[in-house]
């Protein structure tokens, strides 16, 4: 049965691993399966109608399962003004593509679900690396968004003890950026759910299916 790892920067070639590596309008190689978005950091004015053009050709690539990861970020330089426009435009990407949205969120989820509620988006959406506390997870479940929790999980005790409340239909799993390996946060997922990673695999496979397989 399959490793999914729906959130990485880095290309894994391993048989039993399913990756969704995140792609920006500089990338090139779309040979594998990818999301593609314009990340809160990177969105500039004098690009991004071209980068747009670009994103929205990718997505219409057959390897592209995701919008994202784009969003919202109170740390970013980035005007965040202009953050929840170009947010905006790429949410309705997908809506148009009818592909799911990879959410990048710091210090901003409030925001997020006000325009979610606002916008009433049919096509799923992520929160990619869930790092936050139970509130915030119930508020963003409520909401109909999904949770994608990464290695932070493994020695996080704060987020293990968030993490155990969570229902495992409402939750997948990313490296990101790291280079720690998804089968090692399988595993600290299933030692905390008290589950056997084959039980666990069983039920994110199903996950990804409703998700990701049109």
């Amino acid at each position: 049965m399959l490793f999914f790892d729906v959130h990485t920067h880095k290309t894994c070639s391993v048989e039993d691993v399913f990756s969704i590596v995140n792609k920006y309008p500089n990338s090139t190689n779309f040979s594998r399966p990818f999301s593609i978005g314009i990340h809160p950091w990177f969105a500039k004015q004098e690009t991004l109608e071209e980068e747009l053009l670009f994103v929205e050709h990718q997505i219409q690539n057959n390897n592209c399962l995701a919008v994202g990861e784009c969003g919202l970020d109170k740390r970013s330089l980035t005007n965040f003004e202009f953050q929840k426009a170009v947010f905006i435009k790429q949410i309705l990407l997908s809506e148009k593509y009818q592909k799911p949205l990879m959410i990048h969120c710091v210090k901003a989820h409030q925001e997020i679900i006000e325009i979610k509620k606002e916008l009433k988006p049919i096509q799923t959406w992520l929160f990619h690396g869930f790092n936050k506390n139970s509130q915030i997870a119930k508020s963003l479940l409520k909401n109909r968004i999904i949770l994608s929790i990464g290695p932070v999980i493994i020695k996080n005790t704060k987020l293990q003890e968030v993490f155990l409340e969570l229902p495992l239909s409402s939750i997948l799993l990313e490296t990101d950026d790291t280079e720690i390996e998804i089968r090692e946060v399988y595993q600290k997922a299933s030692e905390i759910k008290k589950k056997r990673i084959e039980e666990l695999q069983q039920v994110l496979h199903q996950n990804f299916k409703d998700i990701f397989i049109k």
